[in-house]
């Protein structure tokens, strides 16, 4: 599996294609540095630079590809584990259609929920710097005559989906890509981008507010979400202990979808999302009721991944329920 991430390594922070790569778990300060990197086996890391990984992505037999964007308080190896499980979901749904490829972000490795939630909060909006930098190669890549020549063009479809946490380093990740490094605005390049249980406030993707960019970024927003998911409950009560009161739009959903551009859809997942996640209700987006079993949610996103359109059947509907079948 490639991934990419800003984690600090154990050993220098200079690339060197086909070194070994070991995380420094104790380190959770975002990097500057990014790193393309391939996950060998479980702690087995080569870096092999974005260049490589660029390339290998594009020869691959898969039609398209999927960042995977992960949650709080999560290390290296748990974040894989749920990519793993989604490409796993994937190839079974249809061979050679997503690649997944784990963004991975710094989260703390201290005990704790609450300590660990503000420290990755603070991982997540540093982390938003080194992810636009990756954004960046890959335009200045796909815009090269040298590696996609008008004759070889890089033809792959890209799909993000951001849990949790994830969708601050999102939302950060496309803000700072704007501010520093372009001019008119973001560039619609995700075709699907999906916001499953949400740690951030429900406006956020209204016109003006900070998550407005994904919209623009992106053909389809999905937001998934459920009010009695029992992690961002902890999350809400997190933030008030700050004096920071909003409901989260992995709990509600956009607060007013008339103020969201056109593109935002809304998926309600109550009536599964602790029945896939048990008793949490946070992770319901891959499995269902059985593990390796894909459930309604991950249905929901593969069908959007596949035709491209959250509901082909209706062009002005902008919301539903999932239940299980």
């Amino acid at each position: 599996m490639f991934f990419i991430t800003n984690r600090f390594p154990k050993q220098s922070i200079r690339t060197r294609a086909g070194r070994n790569f070991s995380f420094d778990l104790d380190n959770n300060a975002a990097s500057n540095s990014v790193f393309f990197c391939h996950r060998n086996n479980d702690g087995d890391y080569t870096e092999i630079g974005s260049i490589k990984l660029l390339e290998e992505i594009k020869n691959s037999k898969y039609r398209q590809l999927c960042l995977y964007i992960h949650g709080f308080s999560n290390l290296p190896e748990d974040a894989f584990a749920g990519a793993t499980e989604f490409q796993k979901l994937c190839d079974k749904a249809k061979k050679n259609e997503v690649l997944v490829i784990p963004m991975i972000w710094p989260c703390d490795n201290d005990l704790g929920i609450v300590k660990d939630y503000w420290d990755d909060q603070k991982a997540a909006d540093q982390s938003a710097y080194s992810f636009s930098r990756v954004l960046e190669k890959f335009i200045n890549w796909r815009n090269s005559d040298k590696y996609n020549p008008a004759d070889d063009p890089c033809l792959k479809r890209i799909n993000v989906v951001a849990h949790s946490m994830g969708n601050r380093v999102l939302r950060g990740t496309l803000s700072a890509w704007n501010k520093y490094d372009l001019s008119r605005g973001v560039p619609m390049i995700f075709r699907n981008t999906f916001l499953v249980a949400a740690d951030v406030v429900n406006e956020t993707l209204e016109e003006g507010d900070t998550g407005e960019l994904i919209c623009y970024a992106s053909r389809n927003v999905v937001v998934y979400h459920a009010s009695d998911d029992l992690a961002l409950r902890a999350s809400k009560a997190s933030n008030l202990k700050n004096k920071v009161a909003s409901r989260r739009l992995g709990h509600t959903g956009p607060e007013n979808p008339d103020r969201t551009p056109k593109n935002v859809y809304s998926v309600d997942c109550d009536d599964v999302n602790t029945l896939y996640d048990t008793p949490k209700g946070h992770s319901y987006f891959r499995s269902g009721k059985q593990k390796g079993s894909p459930g309604e949610v991950f249905n929901h996103i593969f069908s959007c991944i596949r035709s491209g359109r959250v509901f082909p059947e209706d062009e002005f509907r902008r919301s539903t329920i999932i239940k299980d079948s």
